[in-house]
């Protein structure tokens, strides 16, 4: 009886050691890009801040066969999509944007369209300096942009009525 007791301690102490862990991250402004029928794949992004030096090892969502962190970045004049197999590290402190054209969340292998307005679950799976994992649980608003980035709406939008001056050259 007493050893199920001791294991019980310990497994409620390791579950709020790793709830502790997981709120020294703070993921802010994430959204996923909305898709139509028949696309496959799509990109997720936020800020992730971590308290203390942290590595972004891991993602996954139900909606997606395959999520992997991946890094767009320029060779020579062609831009290149890779994934991040060490995962991406997290300095203390430091905000790290997954923005498209950087770093970000691939899902691939969707297995439905992601519907603008909607929302998706996302688990990031992090990892601390001393090697201890945690998973930190999202809900993912879907849309065409960030959701903070104002939308320039062309529907309101008369060209008609624009001066534009005289242009010298």
């Amino acid at each position: 009886m007493k050893l199920s007791k001791h294991v019980l301690a310990l497994a409620f102490s390791a579950a709020c050691a790793v709830g502790a862990y997981a709120q020294n991250v703070t993921v802010t402004e994430a959204w996923a890009r909305a898709t139509v029928p028949g696309q496959k794949a799509t990109g997720a992004f936020m800020k992730i801040t971590a308290k203390n030096n942290t590595k972004l090892i891991a993602v996954s969502s139900p909606v997606a066969g395959v999520a992997e962190i991946h890094e767009m970045k320029m060779d020579k004049d062609v831009m290149k999509m890779a994934a991040l197999p060490n995962g991406l590290e997290l300095p203390a402190g430091k905000a790290v944007e997954l923005k498209p054209g950087g770093y970000h969340v691939m899902l691939m292998d969707l297995k439905a369209p992601l519907a603008k307005d909607s929302a998706v679950p996302l688990t990031l799976t992090l990892q601390d300096a001393k090697g201890v994992k945690s998973t930190l649980e999202l809900k993912v608003l879907v849309g065409m942009q960030a959701p903070n980035m104002p939308s320039h709406d062309h529907s309101t939008h008369k060209h008609s009525e624009h001066t534009h001056g005289e242009h010298k050259h």
